[in-house]
């Protein structure tokens, strides 16, 4: 980081000198020498530490980090997690809606879907409520359990996709007839194991929906 008479510069931009009024170009502190740049009264520091500013206001003369108050960061992620729990009921309100307007029974796998949603949701406030500080708060709401929700039942699964199987040379391998029960010609792309005979057969007719790459 670059400082001019105490006050950070910033990179790519054009700045002025508050004691001599001469204008510089955005270009200055990447095309000048560390002689030309001491020469106007710029030294370069290191940069100050990064934090995270949705918990804490930055550090103090000690290198300390600031929190921000507790309390009120309790309030917001309580907030915060009812909408998100929110967000991921509100696509399928409109079938149980339905289930109470004229009876058409709601999936009953959906219905608990829902059901863990709001479980979780109550879980994460719980977890929440009784961190002891903003650092655990913090440590709680950036670790894995708290950004972890259930699955939704209908998001689609995705399928490996499928290529030539080539041997040690590049050369494309051929099915060999002797074994109806694999598909040596095909391998999956993210394993490179070789396709079982009904996978060949489904892949042929287009059934399993995955992506061909030559």
């Amino acid at each position: 980081m670059f400082l001019l008479h105490g006050q950070p510069l910033a990179l790519d931009t054009a700045f002025t000198d508050p004691e001599t009024g001469i204008q510089y170009p955005a270009n200055f502190l990447r095309l000048s020498t560390p002689e030309e740049r001491a020469a106007i009264g710029i030294t370069e520091v290191p940069d100050p530490p990064a934090w995270d500013q949705r918990f804490y206001w930055g550090y103090d003369a000690e290198g300390q980090l600031i929190p921000k108050d507790h309390a009120q960061l309790v309030e917001q992620w309580v907030q915060q997690t009812r909408t998100t729990a929110n967000t991921l009921l509100q696509p399928t309100d409109w079938v149980i809606i339905r289930e109470a307007d004229n009876g058409k029974a709601a999936d009953p796998v959906l219905k608990t879907w829902r059901e863990e949603i709001r479980l979780a949701a109550g879980s994460k406030k719980y977890e929440i409520e009784r961190t002891a500080d903003t650092g655990a708060l913090a440590a709680y709401i950036t670790g894995a359990d708290y950004s972890a929700w259930p699955v939704d039942p209908y998001t689609p699964q995705p399928v490996d996709s499928v290529q030539r199987a080539r041997d040690e040379e590049g050369r494309f391998v051929a099915d060999d007839p002797a074994t109806p029960e694999l598909n040596e010609a095909w391998v999956t792309a993210s394993t490179g194991d070789t396709l079982l005979g009904q996978e060949s057969l489904s892949f042929a007719t287009g059934s399993t929906g995955a992506q061909v790459s030559l």
